[in-house]
């Protein structure tokens, strides 16, 4: 371990190397037996989704390509290994914000060659930009926009190896990280930030938040600071993100459990709490090294900590003095983030996936209805969770998380939602990243990012990752998106039936399972689907976090970059490509639809500018100002 740079280490890969895990999960043997019984490319894949709603029926993979001609309004373009980003001809990007822009005229002159001053890092523009929303109120546009985690030897190039060296120095960490709330206007010049406007704000690890729902209130929930369990500071690791109908912005709390440590090796906790820790991964040494300097991420002093964190919370964006909102109902894991949609009788549902290998998908179904102008906050809280499983015959079914299936009262299913799942036998995923419901057809895809474990070792709680047929491929490197129909049109129905939309692969290199899907080729090869987002005319628009080294199994994928699908016909289109180095992830419309904003995480290269590298979004456009999206 001594011989590994921890600062260069994703959070997964951070668990991975501390929690190692067990040998074998389930998924595996459901997509194996399916595979075995229906043939791998003709049962368990299958396009056509779309074409349901459009009244043509399932459709096998043959079919569904003969029957139309591209819905893009782009020529693909090829897979690039440089240091910029590209799109097609006849569209053009510019920046929108970059780590270190100001968003008030007192942060004008923020110095990044020293990490800038701690005093304004609270007043620019996050680190690693990730799920993003636009919302649109009385005449402003508005974007929020997650920060997920810092990089530790750009934002703090003074400190050694990257390592906190003092209480300033984690300080200046958390003030980066959160999420940015800012209006944002386009002028001759493209899109730029209203500097100073009254709705611009930073939510970072010390912002003031409201705990509500189910656990609220628990025991396993309050600390010396908050002893009514009912208040926290601050949200971490925030990954993808949501959007209610009543126009609020959900951000997610994922890698939660690397922001935590000891300061005494030794320390003891009861037995509840120690096994929390085993599950979620919380260890005695964390990610960040905030224990060090913050008593509040030591957990031998306060053990409860962990439990305040791994919620979604729900902000405001219009109203920029308002105290963000943790919502226990939804549940405590690793939330990449929250697709929120509308059952046939107006209850919310919400679609939520937890990323780490060999955990679950879940949806949560609110007990009341929304009601436009009514009251919302019990609609995320008082309500029933379930985890899907798969079957073999691509049928499934939700199963409730209840204190009668789980043997767990509520509070308890609420902050250990993966024990909850585990007693009632959901289905392992290969990292069950972003979902995405349609808005012109009752269906719901979820990214498999991919999962080096499947087959070979269980998850963090034991449970079986045999093959399976949703998960159907042993050490799965290249990823792929499951599809379902929920029973009825209704996204509350307890059944549903499943495919996969595609399976990631390289043909090029492989003539089996690893080739991936007949969607996938030599054009628009592309591996770990992550941030995927649905546009208003049905297409999906995929976003990767993968291997951009360009050779052996990945030869021809190039950087990470955002392809285009259709649902109707399978067919997948590279649209863009960022830079060398960078996770391309985030993705919103402005109001008129004609800008897309899109994110570049951690670029590797020295990209935008020349100099040191920063995380940014982006924002592209036709060059005839048309609709792309």
């Amino acid at each position: 371990m001594k011989d590994i740079d921890p600062t260069t280490l994703s959070a997964d890969d951070w668990d991975e190397l501390h929690f190692p895990r067990p040998e074998e999960n389930d998924f595996d043997r459901v997509v194996e037996s399916a595979i075995s019984r229906r043939g791998f490319l003709g049962g368990v894949l299958a396009f056509g989704s779309g074409a349901a709603a459009m009244g043509a029926g399932l459709m096998g993979s043959t079919a569904a390509h003969a029957v139309t001609t591209s819905r893009f309004a782009f020529t693909p373009i090829a897979a690039q290994t440089d240091g910029t980003v590209q799109v097609p001809e006849g569209y053009e990007w510019k920046i929108l914000m970059r780590w270190g822009d100001p968003l008030f005229s007192d942060a004008d002159g923020y110095d990044l060659t020293d990490g800038g001053p701690l005093d304004k890092s609270d007043r620019i523009f996050g680190e690693n930009t990730d799920g993003m929303e636009t919302f649109s109120f009385r005449g402003h546009e508005l974007i929020a926009i997650n920060h997920e985690y810092p990089n530790r030897k750009i934002n703090m190039p003074a400190a050694q190896e990257g390592v906190p060296a003092n209480a300033d120095d984690v300080l200046k960490l958390q003030n980066i990280q959160g999420v940015t709330v800012m209006e944002i206007a386009e002028g001759p010049n493209g899109w730029s930030v209203v500097k100073d406007s009254p709705f611009n704000r930073r939510i970072h690890h010390n912002t003031p938040m409201k705990i509500v729902g189910p656990a609220a209130g628990h025991d396993l929930l309050k600390t010396q600071a908050d002893p009514t369990g009912t208040a926290s500071l601050g949200t971490m690791n925030n990954c993808g993100a949501g959007k209610t109908p009543w126009g609020t912005y959900l951000t997610c709390e994922e890698n939660f459990n690397g922001y935590f440590g000891s300061s005494d090796e030794n320390a003891s906790y009861d037995q509840k709490v120690a096994d929390g820790f085993k599950r979620y991964g919380v260890k005695a040494e964390s990610w960040n090294g905030y224990e060090l300097f913050d008593p509040r991420f030591d957990t031998s002093k306060n053990p409860n900590e962990p439990h305040r964190a791994g919620w979604i919370v729900e902000i405001d964006p219009t109203k920029p003095n308002s105290t963000p909102v943790k919502h226990t109902g939804l549940g405590r894991f690793k939330h990449e983030n929250a697709e929120v949609t509308l059952a046939a009788d107006g209850r919310v549902v919400v679609y939520m996936g937890d990323d780490e290998r060999g955990e679950y998908l879940y949806k949560f179904v609110s007990n009341g209805t929304y009601q436009p102008g009514g009251e919302t906050e019990s609609l995320l809280n008082d309500g029933t969770i379930y985890v899907a499983k798969f079957n073999d015959d691509a049928t499934g079914e939700w199963l409730p998380l209840t204190p009668e299936t789980t043997g767990m009262d509520d509070a308890e299913i609420r902050i250990f939602t993966r024990v909850a799942a585990s007693a009632v036998g959901g289905t392992t995923m290969d990292r069950p990243e972003w979902v995405a419901s349609s808005p012109v057809a009752v269906e719901a895809y979820c990214c498999l990012t991919n999962n080096k474990n499947r087959g070979v070792k269980p998850n963090a709680g034991g449970d079986d990752t045999s093959v399976n047929a949703a998960n159907p491929r042993e050490a799965n490197k290249y990823g792929q998106i499951v599809r379902w129909r929920p029973s009825n049109d209704d996204h509350a129905a307890d059944t549903f039936d499943w495919d996969l939309y595609v399976m990631a692969g390289n043909p090029t290199v492989h003539s089996d399972d690893r080739a991936g899907s007949p969607n996938v080729n030599e054009g628009n090869l592309f591996n770990s689907p992550d941030g995927m987002v649905i546009d208003s005319t049905g297409l999906i628009w995929i976003q990767t976090d993968g291997k951009d080294n360009n050779e052996g199994d990945f030869a021809g994928n190039g950087n990470n970059q955002m392809l285009v699908g259709d649902p109707v016909t399978g067919e997948i289109a590279r649209f863009m490509t960022g830079p060398n180095g960078c996770e391309v992830t985030g993705l919103a419309w402005s109001n008129d639809l004609r800008t897309m904003f899109v994110g570049i995480q951690h670029p590797g290269s020295n990209w935008p500018d020349g100099g040191t590298p920063r995380s940014s979004v982006i924002a592209i456009k036709r060059s005839d100002n048309g609709l792309v999206g």
